[in-house]
């Protein structure tokens, strides 16, 4: 019989499609993890997919392009070797990777070669470029002849070595019959050297090693630049990968791998370090930091019978703990999963993007074949036919625009996620840009949703003792609130008998002889009060009020105020009684509120709002709310709230604060605005480099240099967003 996984972290309440989703892998379906380390474009991106939906059995498939990574649902007949043969036959070079692999990070291997092929580039050309001056100084016939051959004996090696990443891949480009960036490149850099070694075996004047290893260097620094920049821009799933622990120490000292921990396990968690598995403390006390995973900056104490989660960090003493989930069972991993899916999820302007891209490529190549068609009927200058075409073919690569949208996105969905935001939907950063109006539920919510006696201490020892005897029998939230209360304040449950619970009303009992009623004051009929109470009657004596208080969400009133100073109508819709609910809508700044609204209430409402021409935020927790969260623009709801509920919702709020709402709002708009400054960027640069280089006045090495600069001004503007307030 196998145990019940227990999990501790909020942050895992923001799964429940993610563990969902593993209960029905494990039941049909198989999820492969395929490593990608050659993709680099938006092209790559869509070529892969489209390749992996073909093959048999697949019935999903993503590709992270800031993971290199490819996730892929099939069969569990699929073979994770058989995708990546057939990925790597169409010139994509894919790998298998290993389920106990993947919590590893990425570490630097790709970006300390690219800095080699850079510093073998560049030497080359350093010392390329010294024998050109001799042969720009006046240097003719034999003397010319041989700094030529000297050039080629130190250029060719070298970008044979320095741009194998462009030739492999636009060869295994070719093979497939496709096209991708680095079929330009690579035409350009073979052109320029082909062109060199046939003027200087006639003994011509123009060599052109410098300028091809010149571009060789400048296209290989930009994409070392490229590969920093989304290296800065962590995604959030790097970062929950980062925090799983490879290895736990058990309790008799022994070291063994998360992978082969079971739930009759107990680990030592010594302070310091990070907890490795979900599970129960059964020893020690201590407190945690969650802030990684929840957002929260305060410590959590923790002690026996604490459920603790993994990738919190044990603060002040040892604990040990019972597992009940480790390694991909464990929240944090499903927790990654979900991050995963949803960086990996492409709004419209990726899917823009990507057409764009797909589009581009081939008027890549038919541009340079004109522009060197043109030159030669104009000119009859083969020679500087050839070098426009090469400038062509450099100039006008897509990069900036297959950066336009990752770059932003990975950047935006990190930062929201450090805020304590989790990004479910594909397309939620977009519309959550176009909000105008947000709407709150207010019970757990707004507020915390759970009242507290304000009034107990006011009420006679008879009629306390009563209430506690009738609360234990109730599973009413403010049942259990006065139980709570009676059994902190030291309280003895009366002699009660015959408890009876009234379904919609309350609950009834026998005490000396006498009927007593616990519940609504139309039941007893009492006049109720305007705030939110229960009401005790014992035989023919008047009602006693409870009188409750449901505390704010911290950062209730910080995060109205913000939306509101954006400009955004806010409103508070609740089922609650009237005067309860006026009193919160005061407390945290609302002037348009409802009450009593019922769960097709507060849909309907959503509804008009939005045929109404209105964008709207709902943010809620219950399972009234759930009609409202999928009828709007866009949903939101706390990790506290049901599982229905946070299925429909498009984004989770991890920690326990409404704060982060407020500027989630402001970075949605920000990202936007930054996805649509990096499309202008794009085509504006091609506007101008297009006509330049078409009409001869860009040399091969002008052409790299703005073709990695407009890259990296995309990658650099969508980092911006690293620095948002």
């Amino acid at each position: 019989m196998s145990q019940a996984q227990i999990s501790a972290c909020p942050a895992c309440l923001a799964a429940p499609a993610a563990k969902d989703m593993a209960h029905e892998r494990d039941m049909k379906d198989s999820q492969i993890t395929l490593s990608l380390p050659a993709i680099h474009c938006a092209a790559c991106i869509s070529g892969v997919e489209r390749a992996l939906m073909r093959q048999s059995g697949v019935r999903a498939a993503r590709v992270n392009l800031t993971l290199k990574r490819a996730q892929v649902e099939a069969d569990d007949t699929t073979s994770g070797q058989e995708l990546a043969d057939a990925l790597t036959a169409i010139g994509f070079e894919a790998y298998e990777l290993d389920a106990g692999t993947l919590a590893a990070t990425q570490t630097d291997r790709a970006g300390r070669a690219i800095l080699t092929r850079i510093a073998v580039s560049g030497f080359a050309m350093m010392n390329v470029m010294l024998l050109s001056v001799a042969v720009w100084s006046g240097a003719s016939d034999a003397t010319r002849d041989m700094f030529h051959w000297i050039s080629a004996a130190i250029a060719v090696p070298a970008i044979a070595y320095a741009a194998q990443p462009f030739f492999i891949s636009a060869w295994t480009a070719l093979r497939a019959k496709r096209l991708n960036m680095d079929v330009p490149i690579s035409l350009a850099i073979l052109l320029a050297v082909g062109m060199s070694l046939y003027e200087i075996s006639l003994s011509g004047r123009h060599a052109y090693f410098d300028a091809a290893l010149s571009l060789t260097f400048f296209l290989l620094a930009g994409r070392y630049l490229d590969y920093r920049t989304r290296s800065i821009a962590r995604s959030a799933a790097e970062e929950l990968a980062a925090l799983e622990v490879p290895r736990a120490m058990l309790d008799d000292g022994t070291i063994v791998p998360i992978g082969d921990l079971t739930t009759d396990h107990i680990v030592r968690v010594v302070p310091g370090a990070r907890v490795p598995v979900d599970g129960i403390v059964t020893g020690g006390a201590s407190e945690l930091d969650r802030s990684l995973l929840t957002g929260e900056t305060l410590p959590v104490g923790a002690a026996k019978g604490s459920l603790v989660s993994a990738g919190e960090v044990n603060l002040t003493g040892p604990l040990l703990v019972q597992v009940t989930a480790a390694g991909a069972d464990s929240s944090l991993h499903r927790l990654a999963d979900l991050v995963a899916m949803a960086e990996t999820s492409r709004n419209r302007y990726t899917s823009l993007a990507d057409r764009a891209a797909r589009i581009y490529a081939p008027l890549v190549h038919l541009l340079a074949l004109f522009a060197f068609i043109g030159w030669v009927v104009a000119t009859g200058d083969v020679r500087h036919a050839l070098n426009v075409a090469v400038a062509v073919l450099i100039i006008t690569c897509p990069c900036a625009l297959g950066l336009a949208v990752p770059a932003v996105t990975t950047a935006a969905s990190g930062r929201l996620f450090r805020a304590g935001m989790l990004i479910k939907s594909a397309t939620a950063l977009e519309r959550l840009a176009e909000v105008d109006t947000v709407v709150f539920d207010k019970t757990g919510t707004l507020t915390q949703g759970r009242p507290q006696p304000s009034n107990w201490d006011a009420i006679a020892p008879e009629a306390r003792s009563i209430v506690m005897a009738l609360a234990a029998g109730s599973a009413h939230p403010l049942s259990s609130a006065l139980y709570d209360a009676a059994r902190a304040s030291h309280c003895a449950p009366a002699d009660v008998s015959e408890i009876t619970e009234v379904p919609g009303q309350g609950i009834e009992a026998q005490w000396n002889g006498q009927r007593i009623r616990l519940g609504r004051a139309a039941w007893l009929g009492a006049e109720a009060l305007a705030q939110t109470a229960t009401y005790l009657q014992i035989g023919d004596q008047p009602a006693v009020a409870f009188t409750f208080v449901d505390h704010l969400r911290d950062g209730a009133e910080q995060a109205v105020a913000a939306l509101k100073a954006q400009g955004k109508d806010v409103i508070l819709l609740s089922g609650d009684a009237p005067a309860a609910v006026a009193d919160i809508a005061a407390r945290v700044g609302i002037d348009a509120w409802e009450a009593e609204c019922l769960p097709l209430g507060k849909a309907s409402r959503v509804k008009e709002l939005a045929e109404a021409g209105r964008k709207v935020l709902m943010i809620g927790d219950g399972l009234n709310d759930t009609a409202a969260l999928a009828a709007s623009h866009v949903s939101i709801s706390p990790a506290s709230a049901l599982e229905a509920t946070r299925v429909v919702s498009d984004i989770v709020l991890l920690g326990n604060s409404l704060a982060p709402i407020g500027d989630a709002t402001t970075l949605a708009v920000s990202a936007t605005r930054r996805i649509k400054e990096n499309f202008a960027i794009a085509a504006g640069y091609n506007m101008i480099a297009i006509p330049i280089a078409l009409a001869g006045f860009a040399t091969p090495l002008a052409a790299a240099l703005a073709m990695s600069t407009s890259s990296i001004t995309v990658s650099l503007n969508a980092l911006r967003l690293r620095g948002f307030k």
